[in-house]
């Protein structure tokens, strides 16, 4: 473990605006990244007290006869029903939280980042020295999902906006804005936000 605790700076921005591929140029740098939502399905896949709280909440079926998550059955009862997500939410996002603050511990940089959808909307940001927010016009957030995700209709990916903060909200409340659309280069922004953070994690 070093004894300079790193900077923790949040990388959030709404479907499409390419906050993953900004996460990638940091890590490119050399900065660590902990990819929340990736970390979040491991954690309900593997971590046993979250496992056991989650069958409390939502029954045996919450996983298979060998102990996978049952993914099916989550979405068909969990995810269309606004309590039963802050329910499960109110169990996931702790466990992020306190596997993020050991995994920072061990991290030998100035800063680390925490690449999460939905940063402000969870108030996770509070427990955060500084955020950034990837932030791209809606229509071309909406193409971008279109060609990436082609299995979902135009309806579903409006729903998913719907239920985010918008960009000027999400941009007002972050340190940092990496505007990322069409006429805009999005790698000499990361590299002037990297400088800074690198000032500020000293």
């Amino acid at each position: 473990m070093r004894n300079h605790k790193p900077l923790l700076v949040g990388i959030t921005g709404g479907i499409g605006s390419g906050k993953s591929t900004a996460a990638k140029i940091f890590s490119i740098l050399g900065i660590p990244v902990y990819y929340a939502d990736d970390r979040a399905k491991w954690l309900m896949a593997h971590d046993p007290e979250l496992k056991k709280q989650i069958i409390a909440a939502f029954g045996e079926e919450s996983y298979t006869a060998d102990g996978t998550l049952n993914r099916t059955y989550l979405a068909a009862n969990v995810f269309g029903d606004e309590e039963k997500v802050k329910t499960i939410n109110g169990l996931v996002h702790p466990a992020v939280k306190s596997d993020f603050e050991s995994w920072s511990q061990y991290q030998d940089s100035p800063y680390v980042l925490k690449e999460a959808a939905l940063l402000f909307e969870a108030g996770s940001y509070k427990e955060l020295d500084k955020v950034i927010n990837v932030s791209a016009p809606l229509k071309i957030r909406i193409t971008r999902i279109m060609l990436r995700d082609p299995h979902r209709s135009e309806e579903q990916i409006n729903h998913i906006i719907d239920q985010q903060l918008p960009d000027e909200e999400k941009n007002s409340k972050a340190d940092f804005v990496i505007k990322n659309s069409d006429n805009k280069l999005i790698i000499p922004q990361v590299l002037k936000i990297h400088e800074e953070l690198l000032k500020l994690g000293k």
